[in-house]
């Protein structure tokens, strides 16, 4: 299983687009520092998780998501996937 992520700064309200097919370690990396585009800007929280069966599916959602970058458009769009 495999799956796109949006998390969220919790200082700043920046979101961050991803995939992964591991969630824990992926959001770890993330708070940690490891991840150069989020590091300095946390601590982060997931979201929004959408499950995909491949990895190609989920790497292109991510695409579209960052492609989209309209907050509302997602939040009305994607609703169930929102936690």
């Amino acid at each position: 299983m495999h799956f796109t992520y949006i998390i969220e700064s919790e200082t700043t309200q920046k979101w961050y687009y991803g995939s992964t097919s591991d969630l824990t370690q992926r959001l770890e990396n993330h708070n940690n520092g490891l991840t150069i585009s989020t590091r300095n800007r946390g601590p982060w929280r997931f979201i929004f998780v959408r499950p995909f069966e491949t990895k190609k599916e989920a790497a292109e959602f991510e695409q579209y998501l960052k492609k989209t970058r309209n907050k509302v458009y997602i939040k009305k769009e994607y609703t169930d996937f929102f936690l």
